[in-house]
């Protein structure tokens, strides 16, 4: 498999001295990581088990085709052997990240602290992947967390749910085309499986349309997907808004979330009329390529940061269980 390379031991971090890592080896995960990383030069590798994976694969999530859940705990934990221990650490109000010896603060000032310890590793993972300059666009968790914490906008948890549900009146995936033909053709086939999956995973009518107005959406399948957001906390709903910002649809994030598509695949999906334009008349390899990582990045990003706040202490602890 392209990027993961078969190897004994732990490599450490090229800008790590000895002094500063701790190695250990990380937990066997089998093929629970996907084929294609997206990185070619990787400047720090993590052994989990008998696989060398990229560490930087939180920070450069282009590639990341969303791990499991309880994958990106084993994944985490190898990390955390690779992160110096003053880099984060523990609070009565959560963990904190410590750069330097100096705490973490959001741009209103607020102490910054999260509430699992998976994400305050990839967090610190995203700092310590940084050179020379900080480069603040490449660090979607921390965004995310310095949103959660200072919440810009001031809304609160039901406003947050009918603003990502209202999405669904514009879902990428229920505006259809009925010329080209062959563009038509590839919408059906593409994205009515993801529809069909969502109207039987939730128990609700969605349809789509070709009418600028869109498909006629029943508020009960809104009060239904009100309902089922609900039973997620404060932190995951910026997850899955950002989310729903960057796919411009409640029904592809919800399926990335719930793990019946690959952030690969959910981009493609989002991007399928520009996919099908770019087959008839050619990329810009500069900028096709670039909007194309970018969104996988985000969509990345925002998943692995929705799970690790809202499942991540669960499932961890029926790790150490078993």
């Amino acid at each position: 498999m392209e990027g993961l390379v078969p190897r004994r031991g732990v490599i450490t971090p090229h800008h790590f001295s000895e002094s500063m890592v701790h190695p250990q080896p990380g937990c066997v995960v089998g093929n629970s990581f996907p084929d294609f990383w997206g990185e070619k030069d990787v400047k720090m590798m993590v052994m989990v088990g008998d696989l060398s994976i990229p560490g930087p694969v939180l920070l450069s999530a282009p590639a990341l085709n969303l791990l499991p859940l309880w994958g990106c705990l084993l994944f985490l934990s190898a990390c955390s052997s690779l992160i110096p221990q003053d880099f984060y650490s523990d609070s009565p109000g959560g963990f904190e990240i410590n750069l330097d010896h100096r705490k973490l603060k959001t741009p209103h000032a607020k102490l910054f602290t999260v509430p699992s310890e998976a994400l305050a590793i990839a967090v610190a993972t995203e700092w310590d992947s940084q050179k020379d300059t900080i480069k603040f666009y490449t660090m979607h968790l921390t965004t995310l967390c310095n949103t959660a914490l200072d919440n810009p906008t001031q809304r609160n948890k039901m406003q947050m749910i009918r603003a990502a549900v209202k999405f669904l009146e514009t879902d990428t995936v229920c505006y259809r085309v009925e010329e080209p033909a062959a563009l038509a053709e590839l919408q059906k086939n593409e994205w009515d499986p993801i529809v069909a999956w969502a109207e039987k995973r939730y128990n609700v009518a969605i349809g789509s349309s070709t009418s600028i107005l869109g498909p006629n959406i029943p508020t009960s399948t809104k009060e239904t997907f009100v309902s089922h957001l609900a039973s997620y906390n404060m932190w995951a709903l910026q997850g899955i808004e950002y989310v729903i910002t960057q796919l411009k649809s409640l029904i592809l994030s919800m399926g990335l979330i719930d793990r019946h598509i690959t952030v690969e695949k959910a981009v493609l999906l989002s991007r399928l009329e520009e996919e099908y334009q770019i087959q008839r008349w050619g990329s810009v390899e500069w900028a096709h390529d670039y909007d194309l990582y970018e969104l996988r990045a985000r969509a990345a990003a925002g998943t692995l940061f929705v799970h690790l706040c809202s499942e991540s202490s669960t499932v961890k602890h029926k790790l150490l269980q078993d």
